[in-house]
């Protein structure tokens, strides 16, 4: 039987509070939460996933250098990352993967320095302001993305 396709799904800075951290804004689902909704999600549309999380820009950026060869897709929350990193930008052109960017919070209801993202030009397609469930959706679009949907990545 064939390996089911691997998706990086990775997580930024600060990721690893969730469950603490602003609970108003992010809500109370840990990144554990989110990480079991990821895998449970996956392995109904096929999928395998390797889920991570880094406070550190250098080692997300590798991550997706690595993602290149290893993975056939890439969900990305880069947190505060994606409205200040171009290096994550250049990473995951260089990737040349399909990619959907996350977001946990609606950024465009936040403060405007959020409303810039870096990831979205690499990406074929943003979830913002769903919660976890926006992971689950990311998932469900990569996985149409990597049966040939109609959408079809740069």
């Amino acid at each position: 039987m064939a390996k089911p396709p691997l998706v990086f799904v990775l997580n930024g800075p600060n990721l690893n509070m969730l469950g603490q951290r602003q609970p108003k804004v992010y809500g109370r689902a840990t990144l554990a939460d989110v990480e079991k909704l990821c895998r449970t999600r996956a392995e109904a549309l096929g999928l395998a996933v390797d889920f991570r999380q880094s406070n550190l820009e250098g080692e997300l950026v590798g991550w997706v250098q690595e993602a290149r060869k290893a993975a056939a897709g890439i969900v990305i929350n880069a947190g505060a990352y994606t409205h200040t990193s171009v290096a994550i930008l250049d990473a995951l052109l260089t990737a040349e993967k399909p990619v959907i960017e996350v977001h946990i919070s609606n950024v465009f209801r936040r403060e405007s320095f959020r409303h810039h993202s870096y990831v979205s030009p690499a990406a074929i397609g943003v979830i913002v302001g769903l919660g976890p469930l926006g992971y689950a959706l990311a998932l469900e679009a990569l996985a149409d993305q990597l049966r040939g949907g109609r959408r079809k990545a740069r």
